[in-house]
């Protein structure tokens, strides 16, 4: 596989997230063992699983919005493989430049697909159920965070509870917020003792963290990690609680009723990407070059994190819906089946 240099490529970083909370995590294995056999030099697929997908019938394209960020690693690998190829699918990834733009292109029907978190989808489902949850796209481990509260440097701030009193930069009503409220009410804070300031867009947040101005925001990562090279501290993050933290794939439900084959294999193709970075995530760097999905600086050097199998559990959902509701921006109650779809999982 070609690479391109890592010269002159320009960091652009948009955050949707993303993300969600669950039970106790269950280790999934990979689904690929036993079923597909994937040569890692060439990506390509046993003649067995090939027959089965060359007898399927024509699909239609899927159009993928997708941010240029971390969690979409597996979406552009399994592109640049051509592992959809191998299905016969048609994959569009149509690039958005921010999380408001990610929503619209899905509710407008410009897209099928998109990686985003489980309060995106419980809002998108508020009134009726527009989008269904196949799998996951990121989630943190005991090893790798996905969201961090930072202290800006020489802000006094050592550990959590000196975040009392202090207003920490967030962006309202999303993944970030309810990121926050979890993690600090874990380290025992009431709800009146979580400050607050809307900072919606990330490059704000982390230009006024950088400058002081902020003594405190959420930041995913990879932008954590720049920060905390610019002089940031790390006073909590989700390796502890990954149940909060998560990212999934949805598709639309009009998509998933006409064309389940066709997801069905859209998520098989994304297990085969993981296990291609599983066997040997270095020989796929590239593409987070390529791609722009880190940060310029912390290219060289990276370790690609590790990225899930199965899917947002009931607990993760119930505890999206009870924060949300708590917090005024819901009014309902969802199904976990009316939201997340598992029969696509192996």
């Amino acid at each position: 596989m070609k690479r391109t240099t890592l010269l002159g490529i320009a960091f652009v970083l948009s955050l949707s997230l993303i993300l969600g909370a669950c039970t106790p995590k269950t280790e999934a294995t990979s689904p690929i063992s036993g079923e597909v056999s994937v040569d890692v030099e060439t990506g390509e697929i046993d003649s067995e699983e090939e027959a089965t997908v060359a007898e399927s019938a024509e699909y239609p394209t899927l159009r993928i919005a997708v941010l240029p960020i971390l969690d979409t690693l597996p979406l552009f690998l399994a592109q640049e493989e051509e592992l959809f190829e191998t299905y016969d699918l048609n994959v569009e990834l149509i690039p958005v430049s921010s999380a408001p733009e990610l929503s619209q292109m899905v509710a407008s029907g410009q897209a099928d697909g998109m990686v985003t978190d489980g309060l995106t989808v419980a809002f998108f489902n508020k009134e009726q159920i527009q989008m269904k949850i196949v799998r996951y796209a990121q989630r943190p481990t005991a090893d790798t965070g996905h969201f961090f509260i930072l202290a800006a440097k020489d802000s006094g701030i050592l550990t959590s509870a000196d975040l009392k009193g202090v207003e920490i930069g967030i962006s309202e009503g999303t993944i970030i917020e309810y990121v926050t409220d979890r993690l600090l009410e874990k380290e025992g804070f009431a709800a009146d003792e979580i400050q607050t300031i809307a900072v919606p867009k990330i490059p704000d947040r982390m230009a006024l963290l950088g400058s002081g101005e902020l003594k405190a925001a959420v930041l995913p990562d990879p932008l954590a990690s720049l920060a905390v090279s610019q002089g940031a501290t790390i006073i909590l993050d989700d390796t502890q609680s990954p149940e909060y933290g998560a990212s999934v794939y949805v598709f639309s439900k009009k998509m998933i009723d006409e064309n389940p084959d066709a997801v069905r294999d859209f998520v098989e193709a994304i297990d085969i990407a993981i296990s291609l970075l599983e066997e040997d995530p270095a020989e796929y760097s590239y593409v987070l070059a390529e791609r722009q999905l880190i940060p310029v600086p912390l290219l060289e050097g990276y370790v690609i994190p590790p990225f899930p199998y199965g899917i947002y559990s009931e607990a993760e959902w119930a505890d999206t819906l009870a924060w949300a509701q708590a917090k005024g921006l819901l009014s309902v109650d969802i199904p976990y089946e009316d939201a997340v779809d598992s029969s696509f999982l192996p």
